[in-house]
């Protein structure tokens, strides 16, 4: 398989199955910030070291592909048979991930700065992406037909994530940091 065609040269591209389209539009920009979410997602990959964990955020990666397809297919393309459909299953089980780990966690009394552990900050930073890629899709969603499936899987993804950035923290016995508002000038 060539890796370059060219045929974006000009600033164009082609949806999975669909008409060409200018890199700018919603519908790239929505599948581009998933496809950064799966990105950051490897990067966390690569310095997790709880199996458990690491599990989860594979999973997560082949269902972004999944989310990605999804959104760069037009709902009238022939080709959206070939797309495996989002599965609400999905967001389920990213639920009974959240409320497991949320057992296991102290309680959340304030807001916490992102951060602690390599893994923690990785997957808070993940957390943004995904909250973006979201606010992306709402966009899109606006514009042209989004399966809600979509939509409700990435909001709990980025919740996921923030309770496994906590999770990562506390199995490592690294502290949370509360957020202490800023007084005065001093430093």
């Amino acid at each position: 398989m060539k890796i370059y065609t060219k045929s974006g040269d000009r600033g164009e591209t082609g949806l999975f199955g669909g008409p060409r389209v200018r890199k700018s539009d919603a519908r790239v920009d929505a599948y581009g910030e998933v496809d950064e979410l799966n990105a950051a997602l490897g990067a966390a990959r690569a310095i997790v070291e709880d199996p458990e964990l690491d599990g989860h955020l594979a999973r997560a990666q082949h269902e972004l592909f999944c989310v990605g397809a999804e959104l760069a297919t037009p709902h009238d393309a022939k080709a959206r048979s070939a797309i495996p459909p989002i599965d609400a299953g999905w967001t389920a089980r990213l639920e009974a991930a959240i409320d497991a780990w949320d057992a296991e966690l102290p309680p959340l009394r304030q807001f916490v700065l992102p951060g602690g552990t390599r893994t923690a900050a990785a997957l808070h930073l993940a957390r943004c992406v995904c909250r973006r890629a979201e606010r992306r899709v709402v966009a899109l969603a606006a514009e042209v037909e989004v399966a809600p499936e979509t939509l409700a899987y990435l909001n709990r993804l980025s919740d996921f994530l923030f309770v496994a950035a906590r999770l990562a923290n506390h199995r490592a016995r690294r502290e949370e940091i509360a957020w202490e508002p800023p007084r005065g000038d001093a430093p």
